[in-house]
């Protein structure tokens, strides 16, 4: 499922710091002080700082679960998109193996060890990520099915340690979500525990406030959720801004914070940031300037020529589906708008037929088939 994707920070720091049991490291403040500090630095884009100080703790725990976990995790975001490249995903997928492994070394083949739980729904969550982005919905599911009794482990522990508010908001939320946007998982889930989307939503904004390693990722996710789902970009904007604030270097989170100003109207606010992310000239970040700069023509200075060709270009211009699709939805939208001020309303129809090709936000969809 898609409950725990990009999530693996978090998730190395609840498995150390919520529990006692066997592992020594778990008494080792200046270890687990440098498993923190890797993490930052990989959230800010600073690579080769984490990897010198995973080393660290690899060298002091070597074949420790955290170990293969940390060295997934830089892989993940020094290769963003990690699925686009068979070397580095080949590689990423045997780090997750490897954690496995070295779980059933450790604590035995299904031990139900809370810090067990937790690594292994680590490894599963991440290799569902990889296979919801290359389309293999039922695999995601089986992936996420095999992390289900930590979930419901996290639900016990939500008082005992605030970073579960955020577990468990992940859970309440996407459980009933996630069926509403993929049915053909519906069979999968059907022993899971109900979820509640407005407690879920509560929980993981009570995480942004009291959770210390769970924030970003809070932060992160209930973002998504009001952009996506929940079609609030102003409380998006709120969230995204911390983010940015604390790791000025990542330009995913640039890229969310600009997304959210532009449609929630903060006009004035985006320019620095579309210019920011223009620097931004390889990967999948073109698509996404050059689709910013159109909302910012035809919204904010009324030009729709200028616009027009942001969104064509924007269109001829590579995206990735599990980062930038949606903005080839919003140049099609922003294209049929343009057509329908025109008065060409067939032309219009057109773009927004094109435009449910693309669009995965529930703003867009309502947008594109409201047309008339």
């Amino acid at each position: 499922m898609q409950i725990t994707l990009r999530s693996l920070g978090l998730w190395v720091f609840l498995a150390l710091c919520s529990f006692q049991s066997h592992a020594q490291i778990l008494n080792d403040p200046a270890s687990l002080k440098n498993i923190q500090n890797s993490l930052d630095k990989i959230y800010n884009y600073e690579f080769d700082e984490a990897v010198q100080i995973i080393d660290q703790v690899e060298k002091k725990y070597p074949n420790h679960p955290v170990s293969y976990i940390l060295d997934s995790f830089i892989l993940y975001w020094k290769y963003l998109p990690i699925k686009d490249n068979p070397s580095k995903s080949k590689e990423y997928i045997q780090k997750l193996d490897q954690c496995l492994e070295a779980i059933n070394k450790r604590y035995g083949k299904n031990s139900l060890d809370p810090e067990a739980v937790f690594y292994t729904m680590v490894a599963r969550g991440y290799m569902a990520m990889i296979y919801n982005y290359r389309g293999e919905m039922m695999a995601a599911a089986g992936e996420g099915k095999k992390a289900y009794n930590a979930f419901v482990e996290g639900f016990k522990l939500l008082n005992k340690n605030p970073e579960f508010y955020f577990t468990s908001g992940m859970y309440n939320y996407y459980v009933e979500v996630y069926p509403e946007e993929h049915p053909i998982v519906k069979p999968l889930l059907v022993f899971f525990k109900n979820g509640d989307k407005a407690l879920g939503l509560k929980q993981i904004d009570t995480a942004t406030k009291v959770g210390t390693i769970t924030k970003a990722e809070s932060c992160y996710y209930i973002s998504h959720i009001y952009l996506k789902y929940e079609a609030k970009p102003e409380k998006a904007v709120f969230y995204m801004e911390k983010l940015v604030d604390s790791y000025p270097r990542n330009p995913i989170y640039l890229m969310k914070h600009v997304e959210a100003q532009l449609l929630s109207g903060k006009y004035d606010q985006a320019h620095e940031g579309v210019q920011l992310l223009r620097k931004q000239s390889a990967g999948f970040y073109p698509v996404a300037w050059r689709t910013f700069q159109g909302i910012l023509e035809e919204k904010d200075r009324k030009n729709d020529a200028a616009a027009q060709k942001e969104y064509l270009a924007a269109l001829k211009t590579p995206h990735d589906d599990q980062y930038t699709k949606e903005y080839h939805a919003f140049a099609y939208a922003g294209l049929a708008r343009i057509s329908a001020r025109a008065g060409n309303k067939a032309k219009a129809r057109e773009y927004y037929k094109k435009c449910l090709g693309k669009a995965e936000y529930r703003s867009v969809i309502r947008e594109a088939k409201a047309f008339k």
